[in-house]
């Protein structure tokens, strides 16, 4: 069968109209047609835990990255021979670039590695007045920065020790504090240089007052006997809920917030009357005071 010339023309015109009006509808899908949104990745810097003298001191150290410059300092580096080989593998393969070393206190068992570690790495020592071979002393609330993004906030919490210094890292909306011997998970550290109303000023006043997200990670692993002692003094579902998470992990650091100390630590409780009632004292410091005595004596 033959098609006329004319009726050649027609279909070819129909055709051409119907493929242009394809185009122009699907064109139109796809500019009209919502951009899928990117997943957001929340700005954070990487920590890792260093453990030292396990099953003895249980201490940490911790080495802190910034990702996007990989400028890094080390925390705490106090028993060179397990803190070293983590340095220079992170070092030579490229991963970090250690910056600083930064120390919570003067006691050996948080500064007494840096004259061995600055044979490896010759850097400048930030931390409190009396650690070894020290270069700056920040002032309480004075800041610096590590690499990019991370924002370091000295805390002085005298009592412990008198040169106690807490770090406060922020990286966006990611917050860490390093507290020495000053918090503990569900605890707080001796009051070796100082007193009940200095412990009481570290903890309720300058380390409760930052955001209730602000991961805590101190210098030791001492969360299980500081649970065994909090269930002596108050029975709540927070002390309940770290008692079966210390049972059923080997490290706790990081995994806790200042919001949650607020509930679970009985020493950042000093205002509870079950506990005020068990002591015996209603002031903040002399509750503060009767708790470190008990828990000394446990």
């Amino acid at each position: 069968m033959f098609l006329t010339t004319t009726t050649q023309v027609i279909l070819s015109t129909s055709l051409m109209s119907l493929f242009a009006a394809t185009i122009k509808r699907n064109s139109l899908k796809f500019f009209s047609a919502p951009i899928a949104k990117q997943p957001v990745h929340a700005r954070a810097m990487h920590i890792q835990s260093i453990p030292m003298w396990e099953g003895t001191g249980n201490n940490y150290a911790y080495l802190v990255t910034d990702d996007k410059s990989k400028d890094s300092v080390i925390i705490d580096p106090a028993n060179p021979s397990e803190v070293l080989p983590v340095l220079k593998e992170r070092t030579e393969s490229g991963n970090i670039k250690l910056s600083k070393i930064i120390n919570t206190h003067h006691h050996h068992d948080h500064a007494g590695g840096n004259v061995e570690i600055l044979k490896h790495f010759p850097l400048p020592i930030i931390g409190g007045k009396d650690c070894d071979k020290v270069t700056t002393t920040p002032s309480h609330n004075s800041t610096f920065t590590i690499g990019d993004s991370i924002k370091v906030t000295a805390l002085h919490t005298p009592c412990h020790t008198q040169d106690s210094i807490c770090f406060l890292f922020e990286d966006g909306s990611d917050k860490a504090v390093f507290t020495g011997d000053t918090l503990f998970i569900g605890g707080c550290g001796r009051f070796f240089e100082g007193n009940a109303k200095e412990m009481h000023k570290a903890l309720n006043e300058i380390l409760a007052s930052l955001p209730d997200d602000t991961r805590v990670y101190p210098g030791h692993e001492y969360t299980k006997g500081n649970v065994r002692f909090a269930k002596k003094v108050l029975d709540n579902d927070a002390i309940r809920k770290l008692d079966e998470y210390s049972q059923a992990n080997k490290e706790t650091q990081g995994k806790f917030t200042i919001g949650d100390e607020k509930q679970h630590n009985v020493f950042m409780r000093v205002n509870d009357p079950n506990i005020q009632a068990l002591v015996g004292q209603e002031d903040p410091v002399e509750v503060m005071k009767a708790l470190r005595g008990m828990k000394d004596r446990s």
